[in-house]
């Protein structure tokens, strides 16, 4: 099951549908099977939190994931819950770098982030369609082994290159690589999850990219600040 091909699947549009479950969050620490590292603060951006929070389901899908980890493996969170002013400060700072990097200056805004938005949720304000780590139900993770160190996946996170999909390494010779997501997949998707195509860090439970691709409503509405958040 673990070493099973991962497919090359279309990029998710925009789930409308919306039955709003009103799960709790809940604020994540290391524990057995996984350690927060939270990337944003690291980069010392202006909304980044430091704390981990996702929703009530989701924590427990990654428990149950954690069961299928080889002996001594265990889970490093690098994002999840989001505020919204992050999710903007995210989609402005990168909506920048992405332009110089593949040269978008001469395309209409509407082009560009129809481009932008394989790499960053662009900020709807609406809380009905929101970006997907504004609900909690998106996490972004990796794989450590026994001595604390991140497998192989070909890739940083949140690099910009066609080498972050998923399945690019499904057709390359690296099988350490092939392996490693493969190992991530799986686990994840065999628990419930979901993956967003482009960045194989990336997945997601009862989110509007969940429903896309589970055919069903959304789950969990936009929750944009951390004071909201705690009181949810």
């Amino acid at each position: 099951m673990i070493n099973k091909p991962i497919p090359s699947i279309n990029e998710p549009s925009v789930v409308k549908d919306l039955i709003i479950t009103h799960s709790p969050f809940v604020k994540i620490t290391d524990n057995s099977f996984l350690i927060i590292e939270m990337q944003y603060p690291l980069l010392h951006l202006t909304n980044a939190i430091k704390e981990c929070y996702m929703r009530k389901e989701v924590y427990e899908k990654l428990e149950e994931a954690s069961h299928l980890l080889p002996a001594g493996y265990k889970f490093k969170i690098w994002d999840a819950y989001r505020p919204f002013a992050l999710q903007k400060e995210l989609y402005l700072l990168y909506k920048e770098q992405l332009i110089e990097k593949f040269s978008l200056h001469n395309l209409t805004d509407h082009e560009v982030d129809e481009f932008i938005k394989r790499y960053i949720s662009l900020p709807n304000e609406d809380s009905l369609l929101p970006p997907v780590h504004t609900t909690g139900g998106a996490i972004d993770l990796t794989i450590i082994n026994e001595k604390g160190e991140e497998l192989n996946m070909g890739t940083l996170f949140d690099e910009f290159t066609e080498k972050t999909t998923t399945s690019y390494f499904e057709d390359k010779d690296n099988e350490e690589i092939k392996n490693n997501r493969r190992l991530l997949y799986n686990i994840m998707i065999s628990v419930g999850f979901t993956n967003f195509p482009s960045e194989w860090w990336h997945f997601d439970y009862l989110d509007r990219f969940y429903a896309y691709y589970k055919k069903k409503p959304a789950n969990y509405e936009g929750v944009f600040t951390l004071e909201e958040v705690e009181k949810y």
